[in-house]
């Protein structure tokens, strides 16, 4: 799914609603999207057609300053473009 697709299917929706994620396919918990948000600052890797890794698009200074390195970045043109929406919990 896309970010454009995301936001047409949240058009009609209550815009007051609360966002909640849920756990994995099974329904084996959920929490509530965190309040900071979204980053797309980051490529997904497939490892497979339901599951991947996330890496940054480039280790930036500040990056650096949190203690990331180069293996938390992808190659130049690995991956795709993506959102990471982080649960509370």
């Amino acid at each position: 799914m896309t970010v454009k697709e995301l936001i047409t299917l949240l058009a009609p929706m209550d815009p007051d609603a609360l966002i909640v994620l849920q756990k994995d396919g099974w329904g084996n918990g959920y929490s509530p999207l965190a309040d900071e948000g979204a980053y797309d600052s980051r490529v997904y890797i497939a490892d497979s057609t339901w599951s991947g890794e996330v890496r940054y698009r480039e280790l930036t200074p500040e990056l650096e300053e949190q203690g990331f390195g180069e293996d938390d970045c992808a190659d130049p043109g690995e991956g795709v473009a993506c959102v990471v929406l982080f649960p509370i919990n």
